[in-house]
């Protein structure tokens, strides 16, 4: 038994390690249900799981902002009702212009998340204690928000469309190209800015590798959404935000702090990162992405409600998905864009089996498996 724990931690502590078994997970659920299901391999099918796992990717995307730093967010699916609560109350109550009302919600995302985040560097106090703490508070103000009825309609055409319009197929096609020559190059910068500085970089196998799936998924999910209606336009926002969050974390000195406060924080401050500045921006990251969840969730369920957001799964299936993805809870390791690929596996694990005709308790059951396996994985590569 030890040998084989011995083997998984090596695997995890590769270039490789954190990327291989989301990406051998996602391919393994999609063949079986595909052989099994049929369905489950359709254009349409395909079209509403990733319309599906769009908020759950979106949270996970901006939860993996703070998990490199070592901390977790608790609320961050309280944060998304919130917003997506004063979005609702903004147009439908108020009648406020929508574009005004995205933008107050999403500010107030932001600013949420830097009021925790604060509290968190400043009077350091464990993250996980704040965070619940807020996720108490915010659930309760989203009740406030939403009034005796406890939900709203969103009858604003702007917000609708959000989740209803979609990319004519040539230009989703363009664009998916235009996307996979943004990754390369963003793996080809990133590995030219180690080698300036003489960090550690992954040999050329990896990056190509990396590429290559990445690419073969962008391309072939853009041909079957083509198929049924096309590209969502709230799959371009998720992957236009995932891009920008990748290139921040991995290209520029503030992506790096950020690893280096969650590998060894004494370490960071000692060569002279703000740890309070890195904590409360970060925390504002993942603020801002619950906002755009919630504003996401509003426009698919044409609606804002307590259970659609915070009295629901939805912020263990978002920190589930970064942990899937090779986030390490304990920091200084993980991806954006294995967040998404965390977020696939767990919405295609769900969306198979209810084509199987499982039962909800089935499926809580095989993704909290998932999740405790890749919690195990995590801990027993920190481990060596």
């Amino acid at each position: 038994m030890n040998n084989f724990l011995d083997k998984i931690a090596n695997l995890r502590e590769t270039p490789l390690g954190s990327f291989v078994p989301v990406m051998i997970a996602l391919v393994a659920i999609w063949v079986y249900f595909g052989i099994n299901e049929p369905i489950f391999l359709s254009p349409r099918n395909f079209y509403y799981l990733f319309m599906q796992s769009a908020v759950v990717g979106t949270l996970a995307v901006g939860v993996t902002m703070v998990l490199l730093l070592g901390d977790i967010d608790l609320s961050i699916g309280a944060v998304a009702g919130v917003c997506a609560a004063t979005l609702a109350v903004l147009t439908t109550n108020m009648g406020l212009y929508a574009p005004y009302a995205i933008i107050i919600s999403l500010l107030f995302g932001a600013i949420l998340g830097c009021i925790m985040g604060a509290i968190i560097a400043y009077v350091k106090i464990p993250s996980f204690v704040v965070t619940l703490a807020g996720l108490l508070g915010f659930q309760g103000l989203m009740m406030k928000i939403l009034g005796i009825n406890g939900a709203i309609n969103v009858r604003d055409p702007l917000i609708r469309s959000i989740s209803t319009t979609t990319l004519p197929t040539t230009i989703g096609m363009v664009l998916a190209i235009i996307g996979v020559v943004l990754f390369g190059y963003l793996i080809i910068r990133n590995r030219s800015i180690r080698s300036k500085k003489n960090l550690e970089n992954e040999t050329n196998l990896v990056s190509a590798v990396k590429f290559l799936f990445f690419s073969i998924l962008i391309i072939g999910a853009t041909i079957l959404l083509n198929l049924y209606k096309g590209v969502p336009i709230l799959i371009l926002i998720l992957l236009a935000l995932t891009f920008l969050l990748g290139w921040i974390s991995t290209s520029t000195s503030y992506g790096r702090s950020i690893f280096a406060v969650g590998g060894n924080a004494e370490s960071a401050r000692r060569v002279g990162i703000s740890i309070e500045f890195i904590k409360i921006s970060a925390f504002g990251i993942v603020g801002f992405m619950a906002a755009v969840g919630g504003l996401i969730g509003a426009s698919r369920y044409a609606s804002v409600s307590f259970n659609a957001f915070a009295g629901g799964p939805l912020l263990l299936e978002a920190i589930g998905a970064a942990v899937i993805g090779g986030t390490s809870l304990f920091g200084g390791r993980g991806s954006v864009w294995n967040a998404i690929l965390g977020a696939l596996v767990i919405g295609s694990l769900g969306n198979g089996l209810d084509l199987s005709g499982a039962r909800a308790a089935d499926k809580l059951m095989f993704s909290g498996a998932i999740l405790l396996i890749a919690v195990t994985l995590d801990a027993v590569s920190r481990k060596k």
